[in-house]
């Protein structure tokens, strides 16, 4: 099992902790946070408070660090960690540019420890059967992903929050729910080739925005419609365009607290069909997998590859919500 510690105790590394609590993979067992709550924090999840990142990097006990941070510092963070000799699990985006998620990648490999992306759509009970379809070529030719992710959570949110800070994530809705739909985007079309995107402030006093739209093309020819808001209620759907039939699937809640998804699929020649899926922690499962790899149990279902690939298209999303014109994808 990995004995990890987890930086950052504010709303998602606090779920992340108690949906961790029973495995028998990956345990959090200390916590660090600068604010001044961390120690209480740490006493009600039942875990260590340690005092910063450097006792964290020098405890031997710990060999896995999970990263619940601001975007700008998730860098030099995960070398720091790899130097250290620690297994990396870092929250969405990996980094905001590509050169940061490129030195990221390399220092792991350097170290030989095992490098996660909090990218858990990847691995909800519905988006792997989808990628059975794929796979066996039930769909025919990939041609086009619409998608949708949005949610009213920041609402609530003190307007010093960093999550709505311009420099820690541009492009308004991007960082929060919209990298979901293009790491989902980059896992089934491959790497992009443009973007252009909009992004307003319509519906809330949110001043880095609360509202996007982008389109994606990738070097396939297909293309991602992806849209993300902050000032609506909770809202997820993926929908895959094949050659030989179409499936969607939509989310029943956030993610934070599951409870299920139901897909639909046609086929060409074939009775439309609709499954409901029970609720399953796709939190855990990316990190169980994480762990698994790390152990030299199973293979991450997330390649370094995708995890670059990501960024190079967020990096041109970033660009083209600043310049409002198509800004060309960096090769990662």
């Amino acid at each position: 099992m990995l004995q990890a510690a987890i930086l950052g105790l504010g709303w998602w590394g606090r779920t992340i902790v108690r949906t961790m609590q029973d495995s028998a993979a990956l345990r959090v067992v200390a916590g660090i946070d600068p604010a001044p709550f961390a120690a209480s924090a740490c006493a009600e999840l039942g875990i260590r408070h340690l005092p910063d990142f450097a006792a964290a990097l020098a405890d031997p006990a710990i060999d896995t660090i999970i990263l619940c941070t601001p975007h700008t510092q998730h860098a030099a963070q995960i070398q720091a960690a790899a130097a250290a000799g620690k297994h990396v699990f870092c929250e969405k985006p990996l980094c905001l540019n590509l050169a940061d998620a490129q030195a990221s990648v390399a220092a792991c490999n350097r170290h030989n420890v095992m490098l996660g992306v909090g990218h858990e759509r990847r691995f909800e009970p519905a988006i792997a059967d989808l990628r059975a379809l794929i796979d066996a070529g039930k769909l025919g030719t990939i041609l086009q992903i619409e998608a949708n992710f949005s949610q009213d959570k920041f609402l609530t949110l003190p307007r010093d929050n960093w999550r709505l800070n311009p420099v820690e994530a541009p492009a308004g809705p991007m960082t929060a729910t919209g990298i979901h739909l293009l790491d989902l985007a980059v896992s089934f079309l491959g790497p992009a080739e443009r973007a252009l995107v909009h992004v307003k402030q319509l519906g809330s006093d949110l001043t880095n925005g609360d509202t996007l739209a982008a389109m994606i093309r990738f070097k396939s020819g297909a293309n991602a419609l992806l849209t993300a808001i902050l000032a609506t209620p909770f809202d997820g759907r993926l929908a895959l365009y094949g050659s030989q039939g179409w499936a969607e699937i939509r989310d029943k809640t956030h993610p934070e607290a599951p409870e299920g998804w139901t897909m639909t699929v046609a086929l060409r020649g074939e009775e439309r069909s609709v499954r409901d899926y029970p609720p399953a922690s796709s939190v855990r499962a990316n990190l169980e997998a994480f762990a698994s790899q790390a152990l030299g149990k199973g293979i991450y279902r997330m390649p370094q590859s995708d995890m670059l690939a990501t960024i190079a298209a967020l990096e041109a999303v970033f660009k083209s919500a600043a310049s409002g014109e198509i800004e060309a994808v960096a090769v990662s």
